[in-house]
């Protein structure tokens, strides 16, 4: 059993309005899917991703109306990376960013790639990375319909990167459990910190890749607008779920059993540093309730949900996604 790399990374905004507008707007990412949080339906869950919702593409937030902000820390997903297909894109979004006045970076090299650092509306911590020399995990397809032009756009997740006071911990379990193996390391950003570490699974390269933070001067995280729920990662079939299932569960590491989410199928455990996991299997894939030409226009609900309908979306604030 090996791991493919990232499926998605899940986070949090408190205005599915705004955050609708400002990754299919703004970054050009196609809304794949408008659902409910299945855990608490009175809530949107967002789904972004490329043309067709490939898995390793989708970037999915749920609203928590009125959360309070992140408070960035220790024990946490602490950046999301975005793939663009060279090192050109980068200059393009930079300018774009200088022209809508969206906090960023200089363009800089993170291990040996160009990249790009931003912030969202709600000071979500953002990445894009250049693809320019990649080797490994195949990105996805721009959608066709971005306001941005093809070959600057997002074509998937890149690295995600958790900041922990104790690497050990999380690296046994990426390592020892999950199949990860060690490819590098480069310099913390923040003098007198270890090197970052950079461990890969399945094919490697830009879509596979955990890079871990070790910081010792920061307080845990208080989760909230702007933060990470969860990274998940890409497990071939059910079949394979399942044999994860009992993996975890023999390791003895809290985690949820089977779980059903209809678009795919998941496990959920947390590390021993607090970081929440989910393993989603690629298929059955977004396109089981709605045609690949119509994705995210209306309100989807897995039908374990669907004869709820009026009273869930009674309850939901309306929310215009037209993509065009």
């Amino acid at each position: 059993m090996q791991l493919k790399g990232i499926h998605h990374v899940s986070a949090f905004t408190a205005n599915a309005q705004n955050n609708f507008y400002f990754y299919t707007k703004t970054l050009g990412m196609r809304l794949i899917k408008k659902t409910v949080n299945q855990d608490d339906v009175s809530v949107y869950h967002l789904f972004y991703g490329d043309e067709l919702g490939n898995a390793g593409t989708e970037l999915t937030f749920f609203e928590i109306p009125h959360a309070a902000r992140n408070h960035d820390g220790n024990n946490s997903i602490s950046e999301i990376s975005l793939r663009v297909k060279n090192n050109q894109a980068l200059a393009f979004w930079k300018n774009r960013f200088e022209e809508l006045a969206i906090e960023h970076s200089e363009i800089e090299e993170v291990f040996n790639r160009k990249a790009l650092r931003f912030k969202d509306f709600e000071g979500q911590r953002l990445i894009l990375v250049s693809d320019e020399n990649n080797q490994g995990v195949a990105a996805g397809t721009p959608w066709g319909k971005s306001p941005i032009p093809n070959e600057y756009g997002i074509i998937g997740l890149g690295p995600v990167k958790l900041t922990v006071p104790n690497s050990e911990p999380t690296v046994e379990v990426l390592t020892d459990i999950m199949g990860f193996s060690l490819k590098g390391k480069y310099p913390s950003a923040v003098h007198g910190q270890p090197d970052v570490l950079v461990y890969e699974t399945g094919e490697g390269g830009t879509g596979a890749e955990v890079h871990i933070e070790e910081r010792t001067d920061l307080p845990r995280e208080r989760l909230g607008r702007g933060g990470v729920h969860h990274v998940a990662f890409r497990v071939d079939n059910e079949e394979e779920l399942k044999e994860w299932v009992q993996k975890i569960k023999g390791e003895r590491m809290p985690n949820s059993g089977f779980v059903d989410r209809f678009y795919f199928k998941s496990l959920y455990y947390r590390e021993p540093n607090g970081i929440l996991f989910e393993l989603a299997t690629d298929e059955p894939g977004f396109a089981t309730d709605e045609d690949i030409e119509h994705l995210g226009e209306r309100l989807a609900l897995p039908p374990f949900l669907e004869q709820k309908r009026s009273q869930i979306e009674a309850n939901l604030k309306p929310l215009d996604t037209k993509q065009s």
